[in-house]
């Protein structure tokens, strides 16, 4: 009783009576179209024939309907609100592929077909089942259905009229059934759909996976610097006030720069979308402020306008450069640095050399991702970045191509 007349079923009734009435106007332009060609003189009373022949001109209708981008996510709406079809299963957004608008086109001719004749059901079935049980009480109702008054008749009927319900209820779970299996195949996401699915997962990872990047590199590095810089001021604040003043002015300027970076990330963060190219940090142009005040000596040269570099090189040699900046305040103690940075032909060409430590510098539990992203900085441009000692030294060295890059 469950299965015909539980919650599920009756949902599942409530969505093929929906089918049958979103017929109904198809099954209209079916009678207007053949109606003429018959000798019926009222249409909606019809014999069968016409009645039927009005449903089968109507299905190709239905089929037409279904081709339309917007077919699919109202019928996975239906379907999983009333089917009770997991949502997992069913596939989001406008049928585009050919292959999904023709299974949205069946799914419709089977719901809407499915459901005018279970709709058409209940609305003979329960009134007629309904006299039959009362028939063997009320003569008048005898005498409308042509029975005769008889013993056999007086328990048939009743039995009669209760199996029509109980038929009925079983044809409409069945049908209701039928179209909670098949809605994963005629609704569920095509080939075409999961590898758009993957497609966006991959944008969706690799725009994570940036602003992951432009967080550590940024807020990494002037955490790195303020560091440094108040440690050594302290070390000297009783002996040195000019310096102390320096450093102070350097943490001031450093944070300020690193807030407003902070701030652009996760504005990014909370719009709604992909963000991808609409960062806009610091490009090579601002980078005297990052060596100046970066709290390592570095000594520069710069071959080449840096100012013609475009816009996504620069910005990302740029966070190349502070990471490396970074790494030498991390391992190096401070270390004077050597940068050279070379625009020459269609490349960019970054070398970074700084002095090994005596000791092995100690890593931080879950650090080493910032020479990691310098190398996918440079990958997602077509270039190629690496790190490691060379000799008494480490060096950093990267080269990003301009052409495809502006």
């Amino acid at each position: 009783m469950r299965a015909l007349l539980g919650h599920r079923a009756r949902l599942r009734w409530v969505h093929l009576v929906l089918g049958g009435a979103l017929l109904m106007p198809f099954w209209l332009v079916g009678m207007v179209v053949i109606g003429p060609l018959t000798e019926e003189r009222n249409l909606f009373a019809g014999s069968a024939a016409l009645q039927f022949g009005s449903y089968a001109f109507a299905l190709p209708l239905v089929a037409v309907a279904g081709l339309f981008p917007m077919a699919r996510p109202l019928s996975v709406a239906a379907a999983r609100a009333l089917c009770g079809v997991p949502a997992e299963r069913l596939a989001e957004g406008q049928a585009r592929s050919r292959a999904a608008r023709t299974r949205s086109a069946g799914w419709l001719i089977l719901h809407l077909g499915l459901g005018a004749l279970v709709s058409g059901a209940s609305l003979a079935l329960p009134p007629f089942a309904g006299g039959l049980i009362v028939a063997p009480v009320f003569a008048g109702v005898r005498d409308f259905l042509h029975v005769p008054d008889t013993a056999w008749s007086a328990v048939l009927l009743p039995l009669a009229g209760v199996g029509m319900l109980l038929a009925l209820a079983a044809v409409s779970a069945a049908a209701g059934a039928l179209l909670a299996r098949l809605a994963p195949v005629l609704l569920g996401p095509t080939p075409a759909d999961r590898l758009a699915a993957a497609e966006q997962r991959a944008t969706e990872l690799a725009e994570r996976n940036r602003l992951a990047r432009e967080l550590h590199d940024s807020v990494g590095h002037a955490l790195s610097a303020v560091t440094l810089q108040a440690g050594a001021a302290r070390k000297v604040l009783d002996s040195d006030v000019a310096f102390v003043r320096e450093a102070l002015a350097a943490i001031e300027e450093t944070t300020r720069r690193t807030v407003g970076e902070l701030d652009a990330v996760i504005g990014l963060l909370r719009q709604d979308g992909d963000g991808a190219g609409r960062l806009c940090g610091p490009t090579l142009t601002a980078l005297d402020g990052l060596v100046s005040r970066g709290g390592v000596p570095v000594s520069l040269h710069v071959e080449g306008e840096l100012a013609a570099v475009p816009a996504p090189v620069s910005r990302e040699a740029y966070r190349i450069v502070q990471e490396g900046l970074s790494n030498a305040l991390r391992h190096a103690g401070g270390s004077p640095v050597t940068l050279g940075i070379a625009v020459a032909g269609e490349g960019l060409e970054i070398t970074m050399e700084n002095p090994l430590p005596e000791r092995a510098p100690v890593v931080r539990p879950g650090g080493g991702r910032g020479l990691r992203g310098a190398a996918e900085r440079a990958a997602l441009l077509g270039g190629r970045a690496e790190a490691g000692p060379r000799g008494a030294v480490w060096r950093l060295t990267a080269r990003l191509p301009l052409k495809g890059n502006r």
